[in-house]
Order: structure tokens, then sequence, then C-alpha cells
């Protein structure tokens, strides 16, 4: 029991606080911010003798050679034949953020080296996830004899197969879970094919922009061994960083290794305002300030991904390429409105979807469907029902005629891209795949039920697991005078944070409320002061009707209380100031 901390065994939320290894108690006199970013990175997995190297996350520190990836040179030459050629080529996308970014980067790259290809997203609603034969075959007609599909077609069998039938080498660039047998593509790139070897399987956490900056890097060395360059500069590839960044942010992969050298330097390229269009969306965004890693999961991904929810597809393609500030601010202001609706959308299916978890309760897997719910948000609904159930989740939207496009987020230690694609071979899906946090899936109407129960079952042993382990982890501890801008700032020096890369929590404390109120929708807001005078704002999001929510509201006057957060900085004012997004509290009295 010694990790407990403050001997709080139960919280509000009903859960332990433990602390994270490497924790610290930054009320030690002899506290030094640089021993708090040591403590940080070690907790996070960093072995003592590669500090240097996490410290300031670069490409070089961190980079593979490309070649370790099969059929990454097969594929490198190949473009580099189309390059020197100026074949027609087309990039065949998916829809979300990740699939925009991919082909973005490629389309730039290959527009550096004098090649203008082509691409294409289809849309959502009439064609759905993934490359279809269809598409291909008319994509060849028009005249492009090599595509690259990006964030897809790792299980494209049947597509794949319909355009090598029809004279089309088609190059797969993905990362989302393969099956044992592979689909019939010239090239298939992706560190999480199950014949990868050990190195190159160790960087299946990339996102699809991540393996698609990899083949960039190996197309630009293999046309410099062709003496490409002697008569030409050849482009840099690091100014495209700031797509990798965003597609990575967006696509919740996590921040581990190469990703987190993509996303810090990524991020030090957006700054620099080199993309037009990647301007307009933090434009549009109301960003009066350089984005910051959770500005891309929270600002700038929603806005590229309601082109493809609810609007047109090739929006986010569109804004990412285009080097003209007129059209790049209409774009992005297009993909603002349809994020207001996208937004109205969600929140009604989440509704809906929230009215039946009660029938629910005692199952592992939340598995919610509705007729007439739109596929462009289920997976954001899906996601706000993990959150709110600890429980992985699929939200399925049924049409007419008895088909659901469902979409699930898991918790982890449960890999429901693994079980999706077995609840596939077992006949139980029409379509479906994903990886280890989120999946996407096609079923039948009256499949429905039997799958339910099917996954409640292979998924149950691992979900128990999970929850039982269910602590709230702390990194440190300090009084409310100790939560200063600076503070932030040390923590965020061992940043950037995400998803495998969990941001700094910490306990501060004793502190009674003094102003509360709602903000928003269901968001609570205190004014909360320390023993030792010192008072700063907290926010609670969307917890207006929890347990925690109505403590701060109604239940905190006259008591003290420790607070489990993320400190943050609030810059909206004239001067930055602390404040703490509370996690859980507890009684200190």
């Amino acid at each position: 029991m010694s990790n407990i901390v403050l001997n709080i065994t139960e919280s509000l939320n009903g859960q332990p606080w433990r602390w994270r290894e490497g924790h610290v108690d930054a009320r030690d006199p002899h506290f030094a911010p640089d021993d708090l970013i040591t403590q940080l990175l070690m907790a996070r997995g960093v072995p003592h003798d590669d500090l240097a190297r996490h410290r300031d996350p670069t490409i070089r520190g961190f980079m593979p050679d490309p070649s370790i990836f099969r059929d990454m040179d097969t594929a490198a030459r190949r473009l580099a034949d189309a390059v020197i050629a100026q074949e027609q080529i087309t990039i065949y996308g998916d829809y979300d953020v990740d699939g925009a970014t991919s082909a973005a980067l490629l389309v730039r790259l290959l527009a550096m080296l004098g090649l203008r290809a082509g691409y294409y997203i289809p849309d959502r609603l009439m064609e759905g996830y993934g490359p279809s034969g269809e598409a291909l075959v008319r994509i060849g007609a028009g005249g492009s004899k090599l595509i690259i599909t990006v964030d897809c077609g790792a299980m494209a069998y049947d597509a794949l197969s319909q355009a090598k039938a029809a004279g089309l080498e088609v190059i797969v660039v993905d990362h989302h879970k393969c099956a044992a047998h592979l689909p019939d593509a010239f090239a298939l790139v992706n560190p999480n094919r199950l014949d990868e070897n050990d190195e190159a399987a160790s960087h299946g956490h990339l996102a699809a922009v991540g393996v698609a900056f990899l083949l960039g890097a190996a197309l630009l060395r293999e046309l410099r061994g062709r003496g490409f360059f002697a008569e030409q500069a050849e482009p840099k590839i690091m100014p495209l960083l700031d797509l990798v960044a965003l597609g990575t942010v967006a696509d919740v992969a996590k921040l581990q290794g190469l990703n987190r050298a993509f996303v810090a330097q990524g991020l030090k390229i957006m700054a620099q305002g080199q993309n037009t269009g990647m301007n307009a969306l933090i434009e549009a965004s109301r960003l009066t300030r350089a984005p910051t890693c959770s500005d891309l999961g929270f600002a700038l991904g929603p806005r590229i991904n309601a082109g493809g929810r609810v609007g047109k597809s090739d929006l986010g393609v569109r804004l990412l390429t285009t080097d003209d500030r007129e059209e790049a601010r209409a774009i992005a202001g297009e993909l603002n409105r349809l994020n207001e609706e996208r937004r109205a959308i969600e929140s009604t299916v989440q509704e809906e979807a929230e009215r039946m978890l009660p029938a629910q309760h005692n199952r592992p897997i939340s598995l919610l469907a509705g007729k007439g719910w739109h596929p462009g948000v289920i997976g954001i609904v899906a996601g706000r029902v993990k959150e709110k159930t600890g429980r992985p989740s699929i939200v399925i939207a049924l049409d007419a005629d008895g088909i659901g496009k469902g979409s699930g987020r898991s918790i982890a230690g449960v890999d429901l891209g693994a079980a999706i694609i077995s609840a596939r071979e077992a006949g139980l899906l029409i379509a479906g795949g994903g990886h280890a946090m989120a999946a996407g899936l096609t079923v039948a109407e009256d499949k429905i039920e039997a799958l339910s129960a099917w996954l409640d079952e292979r998924l149950a042993a691992a979900v128990d697991r999970a929850s039982g382990e269910k602590a709230l982890l702390i990194d440190a501890l300090l009084s409310p005078g100790g939560l200063t801008p600076e503070f932030v700032t040390a923590m965020e020096a061992a940043g950037p944070y995400g998803m495998g890369w969990p941001g700094p929590r910490i306990v501060t404390g004793p502190l009674r409320v003094v102003k509360c109120d709602i903000v928003g929708k269901d968001h609570v807001r205190a004014i909360v002061a320390g023993d030792d005078g010192r008072s700063f704002k907290a926010m609670a999001f969307r917890q207006g009707e929890t347990a925690l929510g109505q403590m701060l509201l109604h239940g905190g006057a006259g008591r003290k209380y420790w607070l489990a957060g993320r400190p943050k900085i609030d810059d909206w004012g004239a001067a930055a100031k602390a404040e703490l997004h509370i996690e859980d509290a507890a009684l200190a009295d």
C-alpha cells in the first residue's frame, strides 16, 4: 500500500489514487524542475541512459531505415519510376484526418518532384470505408495506372483483385491490423503486417501519415541514388512534418518513439506557418498562438474530420494542398461550419445512445444501435460512451435496408481491432477491421445481438482485468500555491503528451470551493482556495451531472478536498495563469 497517495483508497469516483512510478513531491524545498522532467520521462518508460534523446525528440534520433519494412523498397522503386517517367498517379485516401494528411503529404511531395498527382477520397455515406473495386477501376480508366492507397487497403481483398484484373498497380500504405493472408497489391507497406520483422513491428503504433512520411524518405533516397538530383535541388521533406503531426495526434496514435518526434518537430514546423491551408485552419479555429498538441486533437483535427463526416470528403485534402490563400480561407470556413453542424448531430445521437445504456449495465461491451443515426458521428459518440462507462463501446447506425455501419472505441488492455477482425472471420460481419483502440465494422441488423454476445464472451476477461486495475495515477503532489505557470511549463517540457504518453496528473490541496457554476454544456467551473491563501480556477469538463460535478456545485461548502487533475495554462487573459482540469476529488478532512 506504500504507493497509495495520501492514503486515498476510494475517491469520489470510487477509485484509489496511486503514485505513478517516478513521482515527485513538489512541496519539498529541494524540488527542482529538472528533477521533475527526469522523473516524468522515466515514469513513461524511458531508461536512464536514454534520457537525453527523449528530452528533445528529433527525427534523426528516432528515424529508422525505411528499408526495414516489407515492400518499402519495392514501393519506393515503383514511385521513382513514375516520377522519372512523369506517369499519372492518384492517391486514394481515407476520409478522416489521417487519410487526409497522408494524401496531402504525398501530393505535396510529388509536386516538389515535378509530378502533379491526383487524389480521390471516397464519400463516407455512399462508398464507405476503404477502396472499392469500382472506384479503383474508374480511376484507372481515367489514366492512372498507378494508385497509392493511404490509411486504407490492408483488408481490401476484392477491391485490389478487381484493380489487378483491370491492369492497375496499387501500392497500399496503411497501419491497420492485417490478417495472415494479404490482399493482392503491387506493394503493401504496413508495420502491422503479421510477417514483419521485430524491428519493423515495433513501429506498429505509427499512424498512416507516419508510414507515408517514411515512404517519402525512401523515395527521395531512391531518386538520389539514381542521380535524379544531379541537375536539380532535392526537396526537403521535413517541412511536411506539420501534416504528420496533425494526422498522428488526430488518429490518437501512441506518442512514443518516432511518433513523439514527429509531433514535437511537426509543431515547430506548424508554428512557422509554411502551409497555407494549415494557417487558414488555425485561423478558423480561432487560435491566436502557435498550436499545441492538444489543439491538434481538439481544434484542428475535428474540423478536417467534419468534411468526411457530414460534408464533402475531399475538403481536408483540398485545404492542406492549396497554396491559394483565398481558397484556403473559403475551405477552412466551410469546414468550420460543417464542424458546428457535426456537433449538433453528434449531440442528438449521443443523447439517444445514452438512453440505451441502462439496459446494458451488466455487459462488458456497450453495443448500441439506432436507426437513422448519422454514421459520420458514431465514432465520436462511441468515444463519449466509453468515457462515461469505462468500457469498450461500439455505436452502430442502421440504414433503411437494415445494414449497420459501426464504430468502436476501446480501453487500454482490450484489443478491439483484433476482436473485430475475428468476428468478421467468424461470419458475424460484412466487413470490419481496425487497431487496438478503435475499429470499424459493417453488420446486418439481424446479426447485431449475436455480435454483441460474441464480443462479450471474447473480451469479458480482458475488460475485467483492465477494470480491476483501475486507479488514478499521480505524478506529483504540490501545495495550491505551487500551481504556477512556471510549474506547468516545466511539466510540458517532458511532452508532447497524448495517447501512450499520458499528460502529467497532479494532486493539490487541501482546497475549499469558493465559487462554482455551470458553463457551456455541462462543464463545471470553480474557484478554489487553499490554506496558504492561494486560489486558482478549476474546470471539470462534462461533469455537471456526475458526483464530482455535484460536489463542486452543491456539496463543497465548508469542506476541504484534495483535487486531482491535469495542470494547464490559461492564456486567454492579459497574463498567463495556471488552472486545474479536475478529474477526481477526495475529502481532506
